[in-house]
């Protein structure tokens, strides 16, 4: 259900915005947070019902939101990865039960360095000795926090606990534990999602480089799992800033049914300059194509992203 007008846009972008500042909250304090578990829960049900709402106006909001800020990386981390492992889940045709276990676990997988990892978004130099000790062991100290909060799912546990560990990499993807299998999962989305958003210290990369990064460190018995992640984003997500080969500047507005062939809101004509009113391109139906996808650090435009998803109507009049 594309945007139909502007309040239609501020109340959509307002969800979002809401959804990622309350889960910040409970991720920042998660001791003094009643009832953790339902809360995550809670936070879940209202991710998934934005997503039915609109994927890839969610999609485009939110990595606009991820690959132009560090404020607030942890939650906007965490969101992100969620909404990639509940669209990986539909992807692969997981159970609800896994499904449920992975989404709650890209929730809170970062849960006991939250204020830690906001920091680290924040600062010029390379993380402290404390830092990388903190660094190493937070999946097993977040899984021990869920624990003594009442969190009773143990995949969910196991998920958070090895979200980190090379040896859930072991094993035909099929054959092994669901829970082996959903952390293998979340360890990919969560490396992808970590390399398109920006620190203080470096730039965040652009997609397709984040994904083509991920896709050769990925072992052949996640293959599957890396194809997936592509079936389900693409090179370029929506709210990919991308260089035609006509040297116009666009930005991936929505998927299509043919792969890495998104429609393309043209926003910069190829002298540099904005153009007054953005202009819908299919790359499905010809030229101009995708040269190359940019990392958000790279464009300083100043886009109306109301204009932009209000072109999701003639997108969607073309499927």
């Amino acid at each position: 259900m594309p945007v139909k007008d502007e309040n239609e846009y501020e109340d959509l972008l307002a969800a979002w915005s809401d959804l990622e500042s309350g889960l910040g909250i409970i991720l920042g304090s998660p001791e003094n947070t009643q009832q953790f578990a339902h809360r995550v829960l809670q936070y879940d049900r209202w991710m998934q019902a934005l997503m039915q709402r609109d994927p890839d106006a969610g999609l485009y909001l939110l990595f606009q939101l991820a690959s132009n800020s560090p404020v607030g990386y942890s939650a906007s981390h965490s969101l992100v990865c969620a909404v990639l492992c509940h669209l990986m889940a539909r992807e692969l045709n997981l159970p609800i039960k896994e499904r449920e276990s992975l989404v709650h676990a890209a929730l809170t997988m970062n849960v006991s360095m939250t204020a830690m990892q906001d920091l680290l978004a924040n600062q010029s130099e390379r993380p402290s000795g404390q830092q990388q000790e903190l660094i190493r062991v937070h999946p097993v100290k977040s899984a021990m926090l869920l624990g003594n909060m009442g969190v009773r799912d143990e995949d969910w546990l196991e998920i958070v606990g090895g979200h980190h560990d090379n040896r859930v990499d072991a094993g035909d993807f099929r054959s092994v534990a669901p829970a082996v299998r959903l952390t293998r999962i979340l360890k990919m989305v969560d490396r992808y999602a970590a390399m398109i958003s920006p620190r203080l210290s470096r730039a965040g990369r652009s997609a397709t480089e984040s994904a083509r990064t991920v896709m050769a460190n990925t072992s052949a018995k996640s293959d599957e799992i890396g194809h997936a992640l592509m079936r389900v984003v693409g090179l370029c997500p929506p709210g990919t800033f991308v260089r035609m080969d006509s040297d116009e500047l666009g930005v991936v507005l929505r998927r299509s049914p043919k792969a890495n062939m998104p429609f393309v809101a043209i926003v910069g004509g190829a002298d540099g300059h904005l153009l007054p009113t953005p202009r819908l391109h299919a790359t499905a139906q010809g030229a101009p194509s995708i040269r190359s996808a940019l990392p958000a650090s790279g464009v300083r435009a100043q886009l109306n992203h109301y204009q932009i998803l209000g072109l999701s109507h003639q997108a969607t009049s073309n499927l």
